[in-house]
């Protein structure tokens, strides 16, 4: 089961690699709920798609879908949990559309078309 969470992107850090098998890129996501309350969301992106996040920056709205993590971890017979949300898609909300440009212009034989324009 996935999720989505909108909000602003707060920060972003490096790719991380974690071992030899293992990369990671943790972002945080701001949005304001209800009241004065504020909601700061860390997201994880893993393997490839550390990518996901490349074209982001500071500022822009997104659109998060993610799943819910959980892992268990034992050292010096200590056992602790820990979650992390797996983003999985990242879409940027309000953004222009590209407009293509045409760098290919050529005039044909190198004269202008005419019309009746006054300038």
């Amino acid at each position: 089961m996935s999720y989505e969470f909108t909000g602003v992107l707060l920060e972003k850090q490096d790719v991380i690699q974690v071992t030899d098998k293992f990369r990671k890129c943790e972002f945080v996501l701001e949005r304001k709920s209800q009241g004065d309350f504020t909601d700061f969301v860390k997201f994880q992106l893993t393997q490839d798609r550390t990518s996901l996040i490349k074209g982001c920056n500071p500022g822009d709205q997104l659109k998060v879908s993610f799943v819910i993590r959980g892992n268990r971890w034992e050292k010096d017979g200590r056992v602790s949990y820990f979650t992390n949300l797996e983003a999985l898609k990242i879409e940027k909300i309000g953004a222009e559309p590209e407009i293509p440009v045409n760098d290919n212009f050529q005039s044909v034989e190198g004269s202008m078309p005419d019309d009746d324009l006054p300038f």
